[in-house]
């Protein structure tokens, strides 16, 4: 089979198409012959050989395969496997070793694909879509009249978060970096456009007519919007952070959010949302059922495994519109 094969860190050109043997299912594993890959910042991280602020290492033994997230379906079962059969279309992540045409994965991180989703979506929606319903429904449960700021408001989870709020009655404030992306966060049903390249978004949140304070602020951006969030917040208000495009917080005094009027954070990560097989079954499920309702998922380029290095300069241009995908 072909996989991409990184042997040094550093930049694109370390990422090598090779040929490798097809992997075994072991017991509790799943042969997944792949449709579509997805590609993230910590796959570009991954392959720098860098690690967070946070203390968490992207750094891996070398050589290894990138990617975590895919869809596919299912070629062979390894011993013990039950709910799956062949044929199956399926999707994962969490599972390291994506950017290949077939990968062994085990069966507890595997979710079905239901029909009226093709492969494509699948692969594009799953993590993006189940950080936005945890975001949106349990980390701050919108609910009907909130005011809510989106920052990154068209990326591939910020677009999700917008419409999920939306969906969930809140009136939203969308931040972008171009005209392009706010015209795209306006057609997901943002409220009011703020272009943060352009304009101090505290001062024009502030003056939007029955402005009164967010009740929320979604936001993976983290360092560069920390102060300013705090400060648009009403009483009780909470701050999720899932993501840090911008770098981590600096050292924080929590007295201050009860002089900010006893306000909340919370830092979040997708995988202790779906700690239980339950808990990932009903996540995905719920994810699924909305984009067969008519959630808008944005796919911002595909790319054959052989031009994975394309792929990674689309991300690190920040000019993309959505998710990024390789088709294997």
């Amino acid at each position: 089979m072909k996989s991409i094969v990184v042997r040094a860190f550093g930049g694109p050109e370390n990422m090598v198409l090779e040929n490798r043997s097809d992997p075994e299912p072991g017991p509790g594993e799943v042969l997944v012959r792949q449709a579509f890959a997805g590609v993230n910042f910590a796959d570009i991280s991954q392959r720098q050989g860098r690690t967070r602020g946070s203390g968490t290492q992207y750094e891996t033994d070398l050589p290894y395969v990138p990617g975590n997230e895919a869809s596919g379906e299912v070629e062979a079962l390894g011993a013990g496997v039950e709910g799956f059969a062949p044929g199956d279309r399926v999707a994962y992540r969490g599972v390291f070793g994506a950017y290949c045409e077939k990968a062994a994965v085990p069966a507890q991180s595997l979710v079905h694909v239901p029909a009226g989703v093709d492969l494509k979506t699948a692969a594009a929606v799953l993590t993006h879509g189940m950080t936005a319903h945890y975001v949106t429904h349990d980390a701050y449960p919108v609910a009907v009249g909130d005011w809510v700021i989106v920052h990154a408001a068209a990326g591939g989870t910020g677009g999700l978060v917008t419409q999920m709020a939306k969906r969930r009655g809140a009136t939203v404030i969308a931040t972008a970096s171009t005209a392009q992306k706010l015209d795209h966060a306006l057609s997901l049903g943002a409220d009011h456009l703020i272009n943060y390249a352009e304009e101090d978004f505290e001062e024009t949140c502030r003056a939007i007519p029955g402005f009164d304070g967010l009740h929320a602020a979604l936001d993976n951006v983290s360092a560069a919007t920390f102060e300013q969030n705090l400060k648009l917040m009403r009483p009780l208000g909470t701050l999720v952070i899932f993501g840090a495009s911008s770098g981590p917080i600096p050292p924080f005094d929590l007295q201050r959010l009860n002089a900010l009027g006893s306000l909340a954070i919370r830092r979040t990560n997708l995988k202790h949302y779906v700690l239980t097989r339950a808990a990932l079954e009903r996540r995905s499920a719920a994810v699924f059922d909305m984009v067969r309702d008519g959630l808008k998922v944005t796919v911002a380029g595909v790319f054959p495994l052989a031009e994975v290095g394309a792929a990674h300069d689309l991300i690190t241009s920040r000019g993309s519109i959505g998710k990024v995908l390789l088709e294997i």
